[in-house]
């Protein structure tokens, strides 16, 4: 059956979903959210713990079905009624960076790297070894390519991961809290090694984090989410968000002070 392809958008949106709502077992974590990213973007999701940024992730790679609405990744909806078709189209496009890095650890970082390689394509062994030291070079781990998962630091654990997310060279990077655990030395690394990627690659990303100095490195424009509301309580630009919004919870975000929640609250009371 022939993919269904999004219609243009005007800021060329690579990923977009309308009126989403997605859960567990019928009871939805977030409701009604409509957003975008426009390629070449870094987008961050961000807000409080339980607020959604982990479901939300799910629902974008396809390891959660929506309840409703559509979720369109590289120009395929994920959540249409050929959702296998186009899923395995989209995952074609995508790189994922998980939280804990999920290396295979009894693998080789260069067997890990290889993994979707040699899942996903036909080429020759020679090739594949090739664009392995590629990927690891790109991160500054061309000297580890034999070491395992267990034998490096949890920094050098998360840029294998990322070389590995790198492998297929994909359009779009989603990335799961990518600096959590770290030091702030080694989470500033991190991040400037994935605003190098994306100037130098041009590559899409979405970030999940509620790392501040992340956010604020990286972001091109952020997108929070609430607990409470079940969607998005704010867009922008994150320092646009940290000096100009009125909202309470984006504040308090922001600057790291929930007296402005406990302000706030006290001022609705009747």
């Amino acid at each position: 059956m022939k993919d269904e392809k999004a219609p243009a958008q005007p800021e060329q949106a690579i990923v977009r979903t309308e009126n989403l709502t997605v859960g567990y077992g019928g009871t939805p974590i977030l409701k009604g959210v409509t957003f975008h990213v426009a390629e070449g973007e870094i987008v961050t999701i961000l807000g409080g713990s339980g607020c959604g940024k982990s479901t939300l992730l799910k629902a974008l790679i396809g390891l959660l079905p929506p309840l409703e609405g559509s979720v369109w990744v590289a120009g395929y909806n994920i959540a249409g009624p050929d959702r296998e078709t186009a899923l395995e189209a989209a995952r074609k496009k995508i790189g994922v960076l998980f939280q804990s890095g999920a290396l295979l650890g009894s693998f080789t970082l260069a067997d890990n790297v290889a993994l979707p390689l040699t899942e996903f394509t036909d080429l020759p062994g020679a090739l594949i070894e090739e664009i392995v030291h590629t990927k690891l070079e790109a991160v500054g781990l061309a000297d580890y390519a034999h070491y395992m998962p267990m034998e490096l630091s949890g920094g050098m654990r998360k840029r294998a991961a990322l070389a590995r997310a790198m492998a297929l060279d994909p359009q779009i990077l989603f990335c799961d809290e990518p600096s959590a655990g770290l030091d702030p030395v080694t989470a500033a690394e991190l991040d400037s090694l994935l605003l190098n990627l994306n100037e130098a690659l041009g590559i899409t990303m979405v970030v999940i984090t509620h790392e501040l100095a992340s956010i604020l490195t990286i972001s091109r424009r952020s997108i929070m989410l609430d607990k409470e509301a079940k969607g998005i309580i704010a867009q922008g630009s994150p320092r646009d968000l940290m000096e100009r919004s009125e909202d309470p919870k984006v504040r308090a975000f922001f600057h790291r002070n929930p007296e402005l929640l406990h302000t706030a609250a006290k001022a609705a009371s009747p």
